[in-house]
């Protein structure tokens, strides 16, 4: 009796104990589960604090804070792991804020000294983040000019505070706007100021330009605004100038030796054609890229096509670009930016991956047998160096 009796509280005592057994089996997944659940938090969490720290820099203002801010928004991008970084996503911000490699800053010239002299070119663009194109496109116009014009200092400025911020944030460059330059060209004591924008054409940042400048007139005895690249707009499709041929020839001259031709004869032989890629816009500047197109029938360039990222004109939407070379037959198809850098729009609505950007476009039609991309910004070619140190001359010369 007493032996069974032990037996069965033996019994007992073994299914309680494998009871607990599982128990604590279950409470170590579960707490092995929130771990890891909570790690992920944790990892978001520092994550969404650099996002935010990055959209509070993209910004078209400038402020007392913009130099702090930058300042915190690359540190603690640094202390994130690299798991972290890929989860960063915002308003405008994302992984490639920071993590993308553009190229070797170090290689590009703010231009942002003092001892600046009495006479001072101030070269003004809308800029890029993209450090290779910074300092080959709108370095290689700074250098242009500054060499043709050695008494005169050649100063840097953006309209783009966005772009500026950026630049900053990621590599320590710091680039003056458009308020910072003039301040600086004041407290220098210059006299006589020429601003020669980098700009296409006569579209909204130049006029922004204009405003700005308008601004600080009086407090230097002379100040004239150069043309930008393309010259004055014209009244129709068909007002074309000097500029438009002189442009419009040494791109295409560009893109066709790039390419590996003798000449634009010899492309259009084999089936290809060259498409110019804009920017486009809704200012009635946009005309300009129509009396682009016209130039290039007027130089007999049958072969050259010109496009705008925001399809603006209607015309020269990718969509329609694409109808204008499947008609005329050619079956390879060169993209090149007509832009002076070679950043964001080339690199990615030009020839990126994505299924919007042209090169997708041009291949999803199914019309082609190759699509190539050419990335290069126009102020890397020498003839648009020279055009620009021309319009220079002109202003210097101005009465």
């Amino acid at each position: 009796m007493k032996k069974r009796v032990l037996v069965a509280l033996l019994a007992t005592a073994l299914t309680v104990s494998m009871m607990t057994g599982c128990g604590s089996k279950k409470t170590e997944d579960t707490s092995s589960t929130k771990t890891e659940e909570t790690s992920e938090d944790s990892d978001q969490e520092a994550a969404d604090k650099v996002a935010k720290l990055i959209d509070d820099i993209y910004v078209q203002e400038r402020t007392d804070k913009t130099d702090e801010q930058c300042k915190a928004a690359k540190e603690a991008w640094d202390k994130l792991t690299d798991a972290q970084k890929e989860l960063v996503e915002g308003e405008n911000a994302d992984p490639d804020y920071f993590g993308r490699d553009t190229g070797d800053a170090s290689k590009d010239d703010p231009l942002n000294e003092d001892n600046i002299g009495e006479n001072e070119i101030l070269v003004v663009s809308f800029g890029t983040s993209f450090n290779d194109s910074r300092a080959e496109d709108i370095g290689g116009v700074e250098k242009a000019l500054q060499a043709a014009y050695p008494d005169w200092s050649v100063r840097r400025a953006f309209t783009a505070q966005i772009i500026i911020n950026h630049v900053q944030a990621r590599d320590d460059e710091k680039i003056d706007n458009m308020d910072q330059a003039l301040e600086r060209a004041v407290d220098n004591g210059v006299k006589n100021l020429v601003v020669q924008p980098t700009h296409l054409m006569h579209g909204a940042e130049y006029d922004e330009l204009t405003e700005a400048v308008e601004n600080y007139k009086d407090k230097f005895e002379s100040v004239k605004i150069a043309e930008p690249l393309l010259g004055e707009v014209g009244a129709d499709e068909t007002a074309i100038n000097e500029d438009k041929a002189a442009v419009a020839e040494a791109i295409t001259a560009e893109a066709v030796k790039t390419a590996g031709f003798d000449s634009l004869d010899a492309a259009k032989e084999e089936g290809t054609a060259f498409v110019f890629m804009g920017h486009g816009t809704s200012h009635t500047a946009k005309i300009s890229y129509s009396q682009m197109q016209a130039q290039m029938e007027q130089l007999g360039y049958e072969n050259v096509f010109i496009g705008t990222v925001e399809g603006e004109p209607e015309d020269t939407a990718c969509e329609a670009v694409i109808e204008k070379l499947k008609n005329a037959g050619y079956k390879k198809v060169i993209l090149r930016p007509l832009m002076v850098v070679a950043g964001d729009h080339a690199n990615n609505d030009m020839a990126g991956d994505d299924d919007d950007s042209w090169k997708s476009q041009f291949e999803a039609s199914g019309a082609f047998d190759s699509i190539d991309t050419q990335i290069a910004g126009l102020g890397e070619i020498d003839a648009i160096q020279q055009l620009y140190v021309a319009h220079t001359q002109a202003a210097i010369d101005a009465e």
